[in-house]
């Protein structure tokens, strides 16, 4: 959500108005940002959404949030059914699936909004899906061919249903493939630059890249808290740990991150904003925050552990941070694999993070002269990103 409120505030700042629609749980960053907000759906359909234990699988969660994004589908046509123009510019992420359904109905002008590579298809360079590790060696076609399986056996059953449904109450056809039907055929918005995404020569030809929208002060906090300031100036740079703001049931993950502390002497630094996935009994030296913006917290940390969300990627490059992903679901094993491609980081699954060999692969990581010289390459490329700032342009240019 970060890059659309950062966004939203950006358009607004170039005198164009901009109401925001979006889940419930949103509202006060989108009041911090000055922008006018509608909710979709409510603040308790949001934290059972996001609080499903399968949603945080592989398969069985891309089925899940299948589910919910279905279930937002009528809301947001409905909002832009009663409140846009023909002549307003309608900006919508990739599973706003209703505003994509308002452009064919009602004629409205869309710009759907890809935040992540994994949500372009191509059979030259096959995004990593979630639950299918598929050895690199294995021809890009191949690849290509069982993503197009999980279209038919995974998303098409979980998404399309309730999704023609809907659009047979319109007198819309049916919607045949989610994932190439999901793109504007007016402008697509990549919000990755090409050295981490190199585009493909079957990429829809409306579809523009433009870098990383790097957002992060428009979170929970602007700067960094008094005492998390205080902690990093009183002691070498920590390790810092995260699984994201959304996740839940990762105390499994924080656990194993005290251990790796403690063996290896390192401070840490655990990033959570439920209290109750944290540990009672953190070893000296390691900290509980609820909230900190990565731009002002990594520049002085040693590395970063996390799930792999692409916004957290793309703050650990900016920094010149080291990382070890741990994926979860969705794009985070994706993200991983172009972080190991680049040379910064390495990935290790869930069942494989143990508190011995994360430590080993830190350690590694932060010992490493090549990783050392990667990650200042990376850096120098991000000080070039102005992700936002293309964006704007982008939809100004219609």
């Amino acid at each position: 959500m970060l890059p659309v409120v950062a966004l939203g505030a950006a358009l607004q700042r170039r005198g164009i108005r901009v109401r925001l629609a979006a889940p419930a749980p949103f509202r006060p960053h989108a009041e911090r940002a000055g922008l006018a907000f509608h909710a979709i759906g409510t603040e308790a359909d949001f934290t059972r959404a996001v609080g499903r234990p399968t949603l945080w699988r592989p398969i069985r969660g891309a089925r899940a949030m299948l589910a919910a994004v279905a279930e937002a589908t009528e809301p947001i046509y409905r909002w832009l059914e009663a409140e846009a123009r023909p002549s307003d510019l309608v900006v919508a992420s990739t599973l706003a699936l209703g505003a994509r359904v308002a452009q064919e109905r009602l004629g409205l002008s869309l710009t759907t909004l890809h935040l992540m590579p994994m949500l372009v298809e191509s059979r030259f360079a096959p995004p990593r899906l979630p639950g299918l590790p598929l050895p690199r060696f294995l021809p890009a076609r191949w690849r290509h061919a069982l993503g197009r399986g999980a279209d038919r056996f995974v998303l098409g059953p979980a998404a399309l249903p309730p999704l023609n449904a809907f659009r047979a109450g319109l007198g819309l056809a049916p919607v045949k493939r989610l994932r190439h039907w999901w793109n504007s055929p007016e402008r697509v918005l990549l919000a990755v630059p090409d050295w981490y995404a190199p585009p493909q020569a079957d990429w829809p030809a409306q579809m523009t890249q433009i870098g990383f929208p790097l957002a992060d002060t428009y979170g929970d906090a602007a700067a960094l808290a008094p005492d998390l300031a205080a902690f990093l100036r009183e002691g070498p740079p920590p390790l810092v740990f995260t699984y994201g703001s959304a996740m839940s049931g990762a105390r499994g993950f924080f656990a194993t991150a005290a251990k790796v502390c403690r063996l290896s002497g390192r401070r840490g630094i655990l990033l959570a904003g439920r209290a109750d996935e944290i540990p009672a009994d953190l070893p000296p030296g390691v900290i509980h925050a609820p909230y900190a913006p990565l731009s002002r917290l990594l520049p002085a940390c040693a590395a970063l552990i996390h799930h792999g969300g692409v916004g957290t990627v793309a703050q650990a490059f900016a920094a010149g941070c080291p990382q070890l992903i741990v994926p979860v679901a969705f794009d985070h094993a994706d993200e991983a694999q172009r972080v190991v491609r680049l040379g910064v980081g390495a990935s290790l699954g869930r069942w494989r993070f143990t508190a011995r060999r994360a430590r080993r692969v830190v350690e590694g990581l932060v010992g490493s002269d090549a990783v050392a010289q990667a990650c200042r390459e990376v850096r120098g490329r991000m000080r070039a990103e102005r992700g936002v700032a293309a964006a704007c342009e982008a939809i100004a240019r219609g």
